[in-house]
């Protein structure tokens, strides 16, 4: 009798339904760590067909069929919908297909309806062989070695409508597609003072609407789950108007594909541009972006989460018990989690009965307390002015400094603060060119249209910079804070930020007027802040780092040719593993590890078989602050020197464009969600007469407040980085996705 423990004999893997940037990038992992561990691997072409139909569509992979396939868009491995799958029939001959190449474990990436299905074959397992021997298609003794089909799900899809995962594949692609169409709309609509109508996909989900508004600057929204009041169209208008008449050039209303009305009625593109043109007689377009959100290469984060995802699907089915139930493998705050198949798409159908039922109450809470809370902050900041503030409260003032260097992020982080802040009625300060500004007095009242506009743009429109106040300066910014009558400061920046906000916060009870609660919200594309797993900025320059790493791609495939390539960080090396992992890179080099004789040795023996065996691309990340000896140029050198006629070698040092640049998505939403985060924090320990700092950061999946204090043991005594780095543990993963 077979062990309980027994690895699966063959792995499949299949793409079914949509598809969804990122399905490569899965399939990729699912191949590289079935090798790995010394498993055969299958590639299920055409989804389900190919299971029903088997010959050819059933190959073999290995890790040259891994090459090339990360980077691009839709799925290599094709998808089509059977509807002999769903047939026992069917299904039967699918069972008779896989036993032929001795496959009893499935990787399906898909949504819920072909999650669903594979359950259903998955159950119907047993009698399905049963029926197979009594037919004699099958021996008994194959039977036997083959008792069940293990099964893990990988939801891809644009919509992110999952349960049991933050996000699904594709989801992070498709909102850059959405926030580059509504970018270049808004030069378009501001030049000529239209209104654009900008339709979505999301039939039973509002997150791409709901995000693309966060990220972009709607002025209205209409979701399924948030149907909006039975006079929202008058509403609509009025609130366009209002925003006309303090001066805005252009308004856009985004809609997602499954909008209603609170009695189930459709709200299309057509309805809301009549409804413009009538009530305000507004030159009204409408843009409806269909499938080019499934389109074009994945982003970094749907790389990256595909390769994370792809791998923890085949360690499952190698690990679990043979008899556990399917699990959905997904992610939940930075990470992986596996929760029982059928019980998320269970829940997941659920929202959508909810929204058929018109429970919208019901709904929102399904889609849990972030969905909620954004739909919260989106209301406030998409408003064409603050709400009246309320008789008796207390107008606290505060402010905001920028400190370190740029980030992208770091304008849409003020434009909440200046816009949260006023509706809670307070005096919002900005504080021009970082803590030198602070120390010279240079400290601005911001209104609300002070911000309009800056959604979009990168670097920092209030300045920044790395000055850090020591000794006898503290008391000039001391003075300054109270001539300006400061309540409560955010310093949003990255480590120099850390070290001035610290040092204010260590002399306060030398200088009365520091005695006020000051938070931290990390902001540095190196991601080497203390308190936090993750900081903004860090996301936009992946993704400039992973374009560039493309077309350096393009240009050495046909060279055969190893490209060094440099990325920054100092002594962190989160930018360098994490754009190795979402662009294929063979080596990384990190500040964490150094840089060894061995390993280069090492490493040029594997390149040069690599080479020998028809590889044509050799791609090695170093970060900045690998070692101070092998730098990027003698790695280059030494490469090239050693490649003779297998390969040449080029070296490519990215530089400061990587903290240029528009932000991405995923940095505008998170500043602006942790900058109300902050305020809240500052608002709490003002209105209960409480002093404390802290910094702000995602940790253990979730945003958490580290006391300010604790700084100087968080960071490294000898490194500009925290002593905790838990991305660190993604670094035996870049090792397997060498194959």
């Amino acid at each position: 009798m077979p062990e309980v423990h027994s690895a699966p004999a063959s792995i499949g893997v299949l793409t079914s339904g949509g598809d969804a940037p990122g399905m490569n990038a899965a399939v990729r992992a699912v191949i590289c760590t079935a090798v790995y561990h010394g498993i055969d691997v299958y590639a299920i072409h055409e989804g389900y067909h190919g299971l029903v139909h088997g010959g050819e569509l059933i190959r073999r992979m290995g890790p040259a069929d891994a090459d090339g396939i990360l980077h691009r868009g839709g799925t290599a491995i094709g998808t089509a919908r059977s509807q002999e799958f769903r047939t026992r029939d069917g299904r039967r001959v699918a069972a008779r297909n896989m036993l032929e190449h001795g496959i009893d474990a499935l990787v399906v990436i898909g949504g819920d309806g072909s999650l669903t299905g594979a359950d259903i074959f998955r159950q119907e397992w047993p009698d399905l062989l049963a029926e197979l021997v009594d037919s004699g298609d099958i021996s008994p003794d194959v039977a036997d070695d083959h008792p069940v089909l293990r099964l893990a799900g990988l939801v891809g899809s644009i919509d992110n409508d999952m349960s049991g995962t933050d996000m699904t594949i594709g989801a992070d692609t498709a909102l850059h597609r959405i926030v580059e169409a509504m970018d270049a709309l808004r030069s378009t609509a501001s030049s000529h003072q239209r209104t654009f109508v900008v339709e979505v996909m999301g039939r039973h989900c509002g997150y791409l609407a709901l995000m693309a508004s966060l990220a972009t600057a709607a002025n209205w929204l209409l979701i399924p789950e948030k149907p909006p009041a039975e006079d929202w169209a008058l509403q609509m208008c009025r609130d366009i108007k209002a925003g006309r008449d303090i001066g805005r050039r252009q308004s856009v209303v985004l809609v997602a594909e499954g909008a209603q009305d609170i009695n189930g009625n459709p709200i299309t593109a057509d309805h809301i541009k009549s409804t413009l043109e009538k009530e305000l007689g507004e030159d009204t377009r409408i843009t409806i972006l269909g499938h080019v959100q499934r389109g074009g290469a994945p982003s970094a984060f749907d790389r990256y989460l595909a390769t994370v995802l792809g791998h923890a699907a085949v360690e499952r089915l190698i690990t679990a018990d043979r008899d556990a139930p399917p699990q959905l493998i997904g992610l939940r705050g930075n990470r992986v989690v596996t929760t029982p198949l059928m019980d998320c798409v269970a829940q997941t159908q659920a929202i959508a009965e909810r929204i058929n039922a018109k429970d919208f109450d019901g709904a929102m809470l399904l889609r849990g307390g972030s969905f909620r809370q954004s739909y919260e902050i989106l209301q406030t900041i998409q408003q064409a002015a603050a709400r009246p503030t309320p008789a008796g409260r207390r107008r606290f003032r505060l402010a905001i400094v920028h400190s370190g260097g740029p980030a992208p992020g770091m304008n849409n982080a003020v434009r909440a603060f200046v816009r949260l802040g006023l509706d809670r009625g307070y005096t919002v300060l900005a504080v021009k060119n970082g803590f030198r500004g602070l120390r010279d007095g240079d400290v601005h009242e911001m209104d609300w249209m002070d911000v309009s506009g800056w959604v979009s743009d990168g670097g920092a429109e209030i300045g920044t910079n790395r000055y850090v106040p020591w000794g006898a300066l503290v008391a000039q910014i001391a003075e300054q804070v109270a001539a300006h009558r400061i309540d409560g400061l955010v310093m949003a920046g990255g480590w120099a930020g850390y070290q001035a906000a610290h040092e204010l916060h260590r002399q306060r009870h030398q200088y009365a007027a520091l005695d006020i609660p000051i938070v931290c919200m990390p902001m540095t594309v190196n991601n080497d802040v203390p308190g936090t797993e993750l900081s903004i900025g860090s996301d936009t320059a992946l993704n400039s780092i992973v374009a560039d790493v493309d077309k350096i791609r393009q240009s050495a495939v046909a060279t055969r040719r190893v490209f060094v390539i440099e990325v920054m960080g100092h002594d962190c090396g989160y930018l360098a593993l994490l754009s190795g992992l979402a662009s294929g890179a063979e080596r990384i080099y990190l500040p964490e590890e150094g840089i060894t004789l061995d390993s280069l040795t090492a490493d040029l023996h594997t390149l040069a078989d690599g080479f020998r065996s028809g590889k044509r691309l050799g791609l090695i990340i170093r970060g900045e602050g690998a070692d101070l000896v092998y730098t990027t140029g003698f790695l280059k050198s030494l490469f090239e020197k050693e490649g003779g006629t297998l390969f040449d070698a080029r070296q490519a040092i990215l530089g400061h464009i990587q903290e240029g640049g528009d932000p991405s998505p995923f940095d505008r939403i998170h500043a602006t969600s942790l900058t109300a985060r902050c305020i809240e924090f500052l608002s709490e320990q003002l209105e209960s007469g409480a002093r404390a700092s802290a910094m702000l950061g995602f940790q253990s999946g979730r945003l958490q407040f580290t006391d300010l204090t604790s700084y100087p043991t968080l960071i490294h005594p000898e490194a500009q980085r925290p002593m905790e780095q838990r991305w660190m543990e993604r670094r035996g993963l870049s090792e397997i996705m060498r194959c």
